[in-house]
């Protein structure tokens, strides 16, 4: 019985992964970035100023990839680069919330206001449950990419 519940878990857990794969290429197809791009500017927008360095260690990426996705970013204003007055070798990304925005909003503002509609069919407590998993999950995914480019 235990081992059905969680071999249905595991099989609508890696649907919705899928899913998700699926629909963030078909946004980034839609706004004209490659999925990768896409994900990354992502990651950059939550920042208000991040290094290239610090891009690399959060994904991965090596410096000459993060030096082709800053390029790609930068040339479609989602992004710009800024030397620090301190050490003018020391380059900040600035992202460009207005123009990112301009671009991804209007895919995501459908997306947000149905899944909001999904999530207030929820109680707290079911909420509280689903968003503990996914924090924990989270954490696992991370150690296992940590773990994978560190070997």
């Amino acid at each position: 019985m235990v081992e059905d519940i969680i071999r249905q878990f595991r099989e609508t857990s890696r649907q919705y992964s899928d899913a998700s794969i699926f629909m963030h290429e078909a946004i980034a197809r839609k706004v004209g970035l490659s999925n990768t791009d896409h994900k990354y500017l992502g990651l950059i927008l939550q920042y208000e100023s991040i290094t290239a360095g610090e891009i690399s260690k959060l994904t991965g990426l090596t410096t000459g990839a993060v030096t082709g996705l800053i390029d790609r970013l930068e040339k479609k204003e989602l992004l710009k680069r800024q030397f620090t007055k301190e050490d003018r070798r020391k380059v900040l990304i600035i992202p460009n919330m207005k123009n990112s925005m301009k671009l991804l909003g209007p895919v995501f503002e459908e997306l947000q206001q149905r899944t909001t509609q999904l999530i207030s069919t929820f109680s707290e407590e079911e909420i509280k449950t689903i968003e503990r998993y996914f924090r924990g999950a989270t954490i696992i995914m991370k150690e296992t990419a940590n773990d994978l480019n560190n070997q």
